[in-house]
């Protein structure tokens, strides 16, 4: 499950809901499902996730490669927002709260969502 940090609400939509459709009509559900199968494998365990530093800047050989090669035609910055997207979705699916806001590291932007786990303790 996925909430917004500022408001605590749980999302229930997935921006830029038509792009997002369109992109994931350019991959077969196996690219798909193995992608998603990943993401959940890196998220697993874990407290905090920033979607900019999951997947590396090499996609070549990854389940991630037909995001360039196929979904965004190798333009960086639509594979960017689809994965950007890919990742939103994950989250949206996951049994635990998950919340979510844009933050800044250094006092610098950082150019991707930030996902943190509800813990109780």
């Amino acid at each position: 499950m996925l909430f917004d940090m500022m408001t605590e609400k749980k999302v229930t939509r997935i921006p830029y809901e038509e792009d997002y459709h369109l992109l994931m009509s350019r991959m077969t559900q196996s690219e798909i499902e193995l992608i998603e199968r990943t993401l959940n494998d890196l998220i697993d365990g874990t407290e905090i996730q920033t979607a900019g530093w999951m997947p590396g800047h090499d996609w070549g050989g990854t389940p991630y490669e037909p995001i360039y090669t196929k979904a965004a035609n190798m333009s960086y910055d639509l594979s960017a927002r689809c994965f950007g997207l890919m990742v939103w979705v994950v989250f949206m699916k996951r049994p635990e709260e998950w919340f979510s806001g844009r933050f800044e590291k250094d006092g610098e932007p950082i150019g991707s969502r930030t996902y943190f786990r509800r813990v109780t303790r």
